[in-house]
C-alpha cells in the first residue's frame, strides 16, 4: 500500500503524463456492507473507460485500466478496506490509498490528478501516529479522533531488533568451567561475563535509536504528525533519551498495544493525550487570526483571500471541514466566480485555494466547523 504523506512530500502527485485517472469512493470495513464496494468500484472504472474512449483507442487505454481491473478481483484487498479509497493511474504510475475517512464518489480523467480530497485529509488537524515499542519489535499506528489503524512501516524502518542490529546484536560471553572433577555425571557449569542485563540494555538502546531515526525520516518528517510512544514505563525514558525526533511528544501511553483489549482502547488513550494539544493548537490559530485581522493581516472574505493566495501572501489558511463553496478560481489574478458544482468545469473554491496555498509554501489547516473563527468557511493569516 502506498503512503499518502510520503507521496505528497515527494511531489509525486503534482505531475503526471496525461491522461491522468483519479478514482474516489467510500468503502466499508465490515461484512456485509463491504460486499458492495468492488461493485461500485467496477462501475467507476467503467466510467473512466467510457471517458477515455472518447479520445483514445482501446489498445491505448488498456495499460491505464489494467491495474484497476486487477484490483476489482482482489478479494483480499476488498476484505481489508477502511473508510475510503483513492486510486490514481497514469502512464508509468499507479497509486492506491486506503483512507481513514469516508470520501465522495468520483471518477475523472484529466490532464492532472484530482488530489484535493487527499489534501483535505492530509491537512486535517486531528491526525497523529502511535509507536508501539518493546525491546524486540515495533508496531506503528495512524489515527485521528475517530479511528486508529495499524499501518505498515516504510520498507527501511526496522520492525525487529534483529532487523536493526543483525550481526551486531550482542551475545553474552560465556566460559565453561567444571567443578568436582571431570567424568560421568559431572556437568560443566556455564558462567556469563560482561553483564548480561547491561548488554540487553545496550542492544535495546541501539535498537531504539535505529527505530527513532527511521520513523523520523520515513514517517514523521513527511507527515509532520505528532508521535506518541506506547510502551512499558521502563522503556519511556530510554526511548525519549535516545530520540532525536522533534515530533515525539512528551506524554506517553504506559502500556504496550498488545496488552490492550482492542485497538479502540489504544485510540481512546491516544486521544486523551492528543485532544488537549489539538484544542490548544486550534485555539492558538484562532487567536493568531484574530490578532492578525486586527492589524490588517488577516481576512475571512473569500474574494480577498483568493487574491492574497495567488500573490503568495498567505502564511496560514484555515479551511472549514466539510464545507464546499462551488466556483472557479483564476490563478492568474485571483478573481473568483461562484457557480454550481454540477457544472463539469466547476470545483470547490476552498479546495482550490488550499492546493494553491500549499504550492505557495503556505500552511493549510482543515478545521471543524465549531472551531472556525469565521462564518465564511475560510480564514487567512497574511505574511505581509
Amino acid at each position: 500500500m502506498n503512503t499518502l504523506d510520503n507521496d505528497f512530500a515527494a511531489g509525486l502527485l503534482e505531475n503526471c503524463d496525461p491522461p491522468c485517472l483519479s478514482l474516489y469512493q467510500p468503502t466499508h470495513r465490515h461484512y456485509p456492507d463491504n460486499q458492495q464496494d468492488p461493485i461500485r468500484f467496477r462501475n467507476l472504472v467503467k466510467a473512466l473507460e467510457e471517458s477515455l474512449l472518447k479520445q483514445f483507442r482501446k489498445d491505448e487505454i488498456w495499460p491505464l485500466l489494467k491495474p484497476l481491473l486487477a484490483l476489482t478481483n482482489n478479494f483480499d484487498f476488498w476484505n481489508h478496506s477502511l473508510d475510503g479509497l483513492a486510486v490514481l493511474s497514469a502512464r508509468g504510475m499507479f497509486r492506491v490509498y486506503k483512507l481513514q475517512r469516508p470520501i465522495a464518489e468520483l471518477a475523472v480523467v484529466a490532464d492532472s490528478f484530482h488530489t484535493k480530497p487527499l489534501m483535505r485529509i492530509r491537512q486535517s488537524a486531528d491526525r497523529y501516529h502511535v509507536l508501539g515499542l518493546n525491546r524486540k519489535e515495533i508496531k506503528l499506528f495512524e489515527g485521528n479522533r475517530d479511528v486508529l489503524d495499524e499501518i505498515e512501516p516504510a520498507q527501511d524502518v526496522p520492525r525487529t531488533i534483529n532487523e536493526a542490529l543483525g550481526e551486531e546484536l550482542t551475545e553474552p560471553h560465556q566460559t565453561v568451567a567444571s567443578y568436582g572433577g571431570v567424568g560421568a555425571g559431572c556437568s560443566p557449569m556455564r558462567h556469563g561475563h560482561g553483564g548480561k542485563e547491561s548488554e540487553l540494555d545496550i542492544d535495546a538502546k541501539r535498537f531504539f535509536r535505529a527505530v527513532d531515526r527511521a520513523i523520523m525520516k520515513h514517517h514523521s518528517q513527511p507527515s509532520g504528525l505528532p508521535l506518541i510512544l506506547a510502551a512499558l514505563p521502563q522503556h519511556h525514558h530510554i526511548f525519549h533519551d535516545a530520540s532525536q525526533n522533534p515530533f515525539l511528544i512528551d506524554e506517553s501511553i504506559d502500556i504496550h498495544p498488545d496488552a490492550l483489549s482492542s485497538i479502540d482502547e489504544l485510540r481512546l488513550r491516544a486521544w486523551q493525550i492528543m485532544e488537549p494539544r489539538y484544542l490548544a493548537r486550534l485555539a492558538a490559530l484562532v487567536d493568531e487570526f484574530g490578532n492578525a485581522r486586527s492589524k490588517g493581516l488577516g481576512d475571512g472574505e473569500i474574494a480577498h483571500v483568493a487574491k492574497a493566495v495567488v500573490d503568495g501572501r498567505v502564511s496560514k489558511l484555515l479551511i472549514e471541514a466539510d464545507r464546499e463553496i462551488p466556483g472557479r478560481l483564476n490563478t492568474a489574478n485571483g478573481d473568483i466566480e461562484l457557480d454550481n458544482l454540477t457544472h463539469p468545469e466547476v470545483d470547490d473554491l476552498l479546495d482550490d485555494l488550499g492546493t494553491l496555498a500549499l504550492k505557495m509554501s503556505g500552511q493549510v489547516i482543515v478545521v471543524p466547523t465549531e472551531r472556525m473563527p469565521t462564518k465564511t468557511g475560510i480564514a487567512a493569516i497574511y505574511r505581509y
